[in-house]
């Protein structure tokens, strides 16, 4: 079964630095590429001994999607990314939304909407498999960060509504730090969901544990 799964490499880019990943079919070597930010020779060296057919975007900012228009060129594949990524003027081939899938091979990827961090936040959960690429919605010690009341409202209805509605074998891997087990931060985070906040925003960790 091992096997037949989806490669899955990640390396970090960028002074931040930010997570990009790639998933690489081995049965027909087919490869997707998650969130070019930076490091073009890093980009390239990822794809290897694979055949790029898109470049998917978890959301547009900056750090995210700083190499997009020249591994756009490089690799003359289509950018696929939520519609309101037009908002921060990144032209799309195709848009996503929720319910909708990506194929790779034979494996399909599902689309999730988590916004909050940013309005144009996804997540690509691999079908029959726990790896679910997350961005920055949900990181190992808490929510990404935001930048109005309602941004972190927004987040809070995220969590309720679609995170913790994922499976606790979830494996999360999230735009900046270590991938994670949702179940091993499940109890934190409907604590976090569960208190008042107020007019709360900005950068949130999750409780720590009793």
């Amino acid at each position: 079964m091992a096997d037949a799964s989806l490669e899955l490499r990640h390396r970090q880019v960028g002074p931040w630095p930010m997570n990009t990943y790639a998933l690489i079919c081995p049965h027909t070597g087919e490869s997707v590429l998650f969130d070019p930010g930076a490091d073009l020779d890093v980009l390239e060296e990822m794809l290897a001994g694979s055949t790029p057919i898109a470049i998917l975007l978890t959301h547009s900012h900056p750090d995210h999607v700083g190499a997009l228009e020249e591994m756009r060129k490089r690799l003359g594949v289509p950018v696929m990314a939520h519609a309101k990524t037009a908002n921060r003027g990144i032209q799309r081939d195709r848009t996503l939304a929720a319910g909708d899938s990506v194929q790779v091979g034979p494996h399909t990827l599902r689309i999730y909407e988590t916004p909050g961090h940013i309005e144009d936040q996804i997540c690509f959960a691999i079908e029959g498999d726990p790896r679910t690429i997350v961005g920055d919605t949900i990181f190992a010690g808490g929510p990404g960060k935001t930048w109005s009341a309602a941004d972190f409202q927004t987040t809070l209805a995220t969590l309720r509504n679609v995170v913790l509605a994922w499976p606790d074998a979830t494996l999360c891997y999230p735009g900046h730090g270590p991938a994670f087990r949702l179940g091993d931060v499940r109890a934190q985070i409907e604590t976090f969901v569960a208190n008042d906040h107020g007019d709360f925003y900005g950068d949130a960790e999750w409780p720590t544990r009793a």
